[in-house]
């Protein structure tokens, strides 16, 4: 791994923090220190811990792992429109840097307060991270296309290694890219794959066909501790299998080194380890 390798979609679990009451996925505890064992395991040194869907717009258990990391990490929240000013400001100086919309799992907070959001946070300098079906994508096309912030969609934008190149989706996804506007997770690999393996050949067309668009904004996340594994929906993936896919669809050190550290850097204000590549 390159020095300064960021691991941009991570959850940590703690029962101390209630799931919220409609809650599909109920994963067992997964610590800062268990993660800080896969870090020393596939070589990254930061992280990006996302509040995940488990726990609704409560934040106290990713704000409680950015404490205990420390300057190495950032946070995403989930916030709806109740969050005051000052609880955005408080959350900036802790270390957050976007939020999140989980379209996939129920749909709070709602699709309609993706604009309100956006306009709340885009002061801040934050973005605005998605995870939706395609179809859903679509319908809300126009809205992505023209929101103040930047986008950051989560788990190969949720398309299907199979539609890749013949999905209106995928090409929205692609547009957003290479207009500015957007950026990918090649995360969740597993999650889109028909055989639910992180080594599945077919979705190398689709991972490359993001970093063939727009290099400069695309990032890598392992989504330890892989919670919907843990629900018994597919076989749990091995990280370093993941590490050596993502090995695979960018092809070079160059490309592996914006990915892991360069791209993250400049989403979610990290001190770059060395200069950044040109654009």
């Amino acid at each position: 791994m390159p020095a300064g390798a960021c691991d941009c979609h991570v959850h940590v679990y703690d029962a101390r923090f209630p799931a919220t009451p409609d809650a599909l996925l109920l994963p067992p505890d997964a610590s800062v220190d268990d993660y800080r064992l896969l870090q020393q395991r596939i070589g990254t040194a930061r992280v990006v811990l996302v509040t995940p869907s488990t726990y609704g717009i409560d934040n106290r258990c990713m704000l409680a792992g950015l404490a205990a990391l420390g300057d190495a990490a950032r946070g995403v929240a989930v916030l709806d429109e109740t969050v005051s000013d000052a609880e955005l400001q408080a959350l900036h100086d802790l270390g957050v840097r976007g939020i999140r919309f989980n379209l996939s799992l129920g749909a709070h907070p709602p699709a309609g307060s993706l604009r309100p959001m956006a306009e709340r946070i885009a002061p801040l300098g934050w973005h605005l991270q998605l995870l939706a079906p395609t179809d859903t994508l679509l319908a809300l096309a126009p809205m992505l296309r023209d929101l103040p912030v930047a986008l950051v969609f989560d788990h190969l934008g949720r398309v299907a290694p199979a539609d890749a190149g013949r999905h209106a989706a995928h090409a929205l996804v692609l547009d957003l890219l290479r207009d500015g506007r957007a950026w990918v997770k090649l995360s969740g690999g597993y999650i889109v794959s028909a055989t639910h393996r992180a080594d599945d050949a077919a979705l190398d067309a689709l991972a490359r066909s993001y970093l063939q668009a727009a290099p400069h904004r695309v990032v890598w996340g392992s989504d330890w501790p892989h919670a919907t594994a843990s629900a018994g929906r597919h076989p749990m993936p091995d990280d370093a299998v993941q590490v050596d896919a993502l090995a695979r669809w960018c092809g070079d050190d160059d490309t592996l080194r914006r990915v892991l550290v360069d791209n993250p850097a400049a989403l979610y204000g990290f001190i770059p380890a060395h200069p950044v590549s040109p654009s």
